[in-house]
């Protein structure tokens, strides 16, 4: 009798831990990313010396394995260390790429040397209806002390007054307001050149701290601090002015380009603020990276910001539950969106990642968080190869279908007129013809009842597609399946989506509007 009891305990066990990821809410819109590391070739390239072709194929390696999930945005990062992977004013080759530091990138076939190789990644993004991110390393000039590698075009060499080591690298001094317009002019050559949808800082601000070595920047302290300005809220100052000044510079090059940063996800521990999270963190933000993205959240510097909660839903020092909702409290005036660690799967000193659900359960958690919008994932590679069961799972219960990512939180634009472009029955295709198509980003299709005025769900979502500046535009028509009537919207470079309209073949099928 007892060993039935047993048994009908551990059924109702199993039973309940089935449930608990049964219910999930699937959102219309949500931010779905992954972190592309370049930096010694963590993601991509594998290597700096393969071809390009090779290079092009393992990139869309990763695009396909993203999109089959239903992922919507690539954070990319295209300057590692003083570096860049397109043709800089201001920074050499990475090494990284071409296999060697200022040396651009060479082909064998001649319809590929002169090839742009970031216009060309962006373009396959957006094919895949992703957004494409720039990802910048703004302040780590080298990863290592090895300066005889480097290209002379590098700011070691034509700047090497900006720099300071520490550590085993060496840093452009945050401190120096030359070294701050440098970064922005950087910036804005990238927003200006390609059409990235977004610029990315990571959390690399002022270095993390090393034991026992002090960051000499005491002489640019004393020229430019304000007067009783102590070393701290100066350094915390010069990160601010390097965050407003980007912001600004995207908004008057291209105001539709968002501006986001990922912290790392503890801004103060309450032992030494009451304001901080539950947390036990051995380096915060503010402490240590002398960043203060709530200030910056507060002046409305930011359109998203991914605090980075690479820990296990309940480790004591760091709860990636407890942070969720500290960061969900703390936010404002942006779009918040959680940065997950799935490198850490099976492979951390942490057992709670030894189990397939930890990921899972916390992306429940976030998606159960009003004030969160999304997720991102680092890094690419570590759902790829391995953890095909997590995998699995993350599809059949939070992947099934295509989401709109978050729209703009600032209202930076003025009521857009849309063209009505016209769909065109060819064939096994339906052609969309835009005649003004850079006034929105994507088409949204919907299965729809008789009513071309059906409520849209996430539900009912069938598709995106990136429309890229594009005139013409080919769907197959097998991507529109299994719905006889359905609608389509129009969605603006800032997120927001038109009425729907009915999908009217071999006519015209959008008149014109304004919002």
């Amino acid at each position: 009798m007892l060993r039935i009891y047993f048994y009908i305990f551990a059924l109702g066990v199993i039973l309940c831990s089935c449930s608990t990821l049964s219910d999930i809410p699937q959102p219309k819109r949500e931010f779905r990313g992954f972190w592309v590391a370049t930096v010694v070739n963590i993601d991509w390239p594998k290597s700096g010396h393969d071809s390009v072709l090779k290079q092009k194929s393992d990139y869309l390696e990763i695009l396909d394995f993203y999109q089959e999930l239903n992922f919507n945005a690539a954070i990319v990062q295209i300057r590692t260390a003083g570096d860049a992977f397109y043709s800089s004013e201001y920074a050499p080759w990475s090494r990284y790429l071409t296999g060697k530091e200022g040396s651009p990138p060479t082909s064998s076939n001649d319809t590929l040397k002169h090839v742009d190789i970031l216009e060309w990644m962006i373009d396959e993004t957006h094919k895949r209806n992703m957004e494409f991110h720039a990802w910048l390393n703004p302040y780590r000039a080298t990863f290592d002390l090895d300066t005889l590698g480097l290209d002379p075009s590098h700011d070691y060499y034509r700047n090497n007054d900006w720099m300071i080591k520490y550590g085993k690298k060496y840093y452009y001094n945050p401190g120096l307001p030359e070294v701050q317009q440098h970064m922005v002019s950087i910036v804005d050559e990238i927003v200006n050149r390609y059409q990235v949808d977004a610029i990315h800082y990571d959390d690399y601000f002022y270095p993390y701290t090393i034991q026992g070595e002090e960051f000499n920047d005491s002489l640019s302290y004393r020229k430019h601090a304000l007067v009783d300005q102590t070393l701290e809220d100066w350094r915390r100052s010069n990160m601010d002015s390097l965050i407003s000044k980007s912001f600004q510079v995207i908004k008057k090059r291209k105001p539709w380009v968002q501006f986001g940063v990922s912290p790392f996800g503890v801004w103060k521990n309450q032992a030494t603020d009451p304001r901080g999270s539950d947390t036990q963190a051995g380096q915060t933000t503010y402490e240590n990276l002398y960043a203060d993205p709530l200030l910056w959240m507060d002046k409305g510097w930011l359109d998203y910001i991914v605090p980075q909660l690479y820990w296990s839903m309940h480790l004591s020092v760091a709860s990636h539950k407890k942070l969720i909702d500290w960061w969900s409290n703390n936010s404002k005036n942006t779009n918040l969106y959680i940065g997950n660690g799935p490198y850490k799967i099976k492979n951390n000193s942490d057992k709670a990642w030894n189990k397939k659900r930890e990921l899972p359960h916390q992306l429940q958690y976030a998606r159960e968080e009003l004030n969160v919008r999304g997720n991102v994932f680092f890094s690419a590679k570590s759902l790829m190869a391995k953890n095909r069961n997590v995998v699995r799972l993350l599809k059949r219960k939070f992947y099934q279908k295509p989401a709109l990512p978050p729209a703009a939180t600032h209202d930076y634009k003025d009521s857009i007129q849309f063209v009505e472009p016209t769909f065109t029955l060819k064939g096994a295709f339906i052609e969309m013809t835009a005649s003004e198509p850079q006034h929105f980003q994507q088409v949204a299709f919907y299965k729809a009842g008789k009513e071309s005025t059906h409520a849209l769900s996430s539900k009912n979502l069938i598709k995106t597609i990136f429309i890229n500046g594009l005139t013409n535009i080919r769907i197959p028509l097998k991507d529109l399946k299994g719905s006889k009537n359905r609608v389509y919207t129009l969605i603006d470079r800032y997120g927001s989506e038109s009425e729907p309209k009915a999908l009217l073949l071999n006519q015209s099928a959008f008149n014109d509007s304004k919002r």
